[in-house]
């Protein structure tokens, strides 16, 4: 993993600026010996704010980033002259990250479309100058307020995959090799667990040029929920999909029993999860022939779509394509 160049979590101690000081200051010109305060506003800090961008899918570019700091802002000056506002830093990131205070565990911000904003810690605002408090009982006020200190915080960067459908199995059911065929993507395959370390993501086309984002999610295995294995690390992506595609391979054990485990450790981690739509793919079917089907069918969970399917003979391919599409454009 230390050599991946996925990274979906990632914490930074931020700090925005602190507004510039009001000046103190009064207007001095000959033949005008009393003129009067004419000291100026200070100058805003800078925001942190971040930034959804649509062409990234990592936080890669921010792994070694451990301090952010924006610049305070200007002091004012003579002749009612406002203190410079400071630039802000913006923090760009994929959609599909949040951002949450890593002490307190508050959301701060959320990011689903490109080119949208959320200010994390806002700057600090300029205090006012010494011409603000003048008034008719004191014509020469000889303060100014000072500016407003910056926030400060730790912020975890966090990167939740945004997909239409997650793929969800036990190590080596064959997810990798299914998203190989619906899509374009070529993610490591091996017949060994443990082949995918990182979420993969794949466009699938479908019928009259339409299409469907998949992710291939590294696999979990029973205990997960606590800490077992690497699902607990990316259980998180697939809180974002729409649909759940359960994958079992035809060779095991136990079909029902398998799929139950995994919906197990999903209500483990996140019982909201179960509200989301699933299908079942029995993965791995052409080593079935029909009598052996018909035999396994009956003892197939009753609550969801099940379908035999091959990535290697394509058998079922284009019925689950059917299955999916109409799952996600019924919901």
């Amino acid at each position: 993993m230390a050599s991946s160049n996925f990274v979906d979590y990632v914490r930074i101690f931020c700090r925005s600026g602190n507004g510039g000081g009001g000046s103190v200051h009064f207007r001095r010109e000959k033949f005008i010996p009393f003129g009067g305060p004419d000291g100026g506003d200070g100058g805003k800090g800078g925001d942190v704010v971040m930034v959804g961008n649509a062409q990234m899918w990592t936080l890669l570019h921010l792994r070694y980033t451990r301090h952010l700091h924006a610049a305070n802002g200007g002091n004012g000056g003579a002749q009612q002259r406002t203190g410079a506002s400071s630039d802000n830093v913006i923090i760009q990131v994929p959609l599909g990250t949040i951002a949450r205070n890593n002490e307190t565990g508050e959301v701060l911000g959320e990011i689903t479309h490109d080119g949208e904003s959320v200010v994390l810690l806002p700057g600090g605002r300029g205090g006012l100058g010494n011409v603000n408090f003048k008034s008719a009982t004191n014509q020469a006020p000889k303060f100014a307020q000072p500016g407003e200190e910056g926030m400060e915080a730790a912020i975890v960067f966090e990167l939740k995959i945004l997909a239409d459908v997650g793929l969800v199995g036990f190590p080596n059911a064959g997810k990798s090799t299914l998203l190989s065929v619906l899509s374009a993507a070529r993610p490591e395959i091996a017949d060994y667990p443990f082949t995918t370390l990182v979420p993969n993501l794949g466009i699938v086309a479908y019928r009259d040029q339409q299409s469907f984002v998949m992710a291939d999610i590294p696999g979990i295995i029973e205990g997960a929920s606590e800490g077992k294995g690497l699902g607990l690390r990316f259980l998180r992506h697939i809180e974002r999909n729409s649909l759940l595609l359960f994958l079992v391979p035809a060779d095991a054990d136990d079909i029902t029993k398998q799929y139950l485990v995994l919906l197990n450790e999903l209500q483990q981690y996140n019982p909201e999860l179960l509200d989301k739509q699933r299908v079942l793919a029995i993965s791995k079917s052409d080593m079935l022939d029909d009598e052996l089907m018909a035999e396994i069918k009956p003892d197939l969970p009753k609550d969801l779509p099940v379908i035999f399917i091959s990535s290697v003979t394509n058998q079922g391919i284009m019925q689950l394509k059917d299955i999916i599409w109409k799952k996600l454009n019924t919901y």
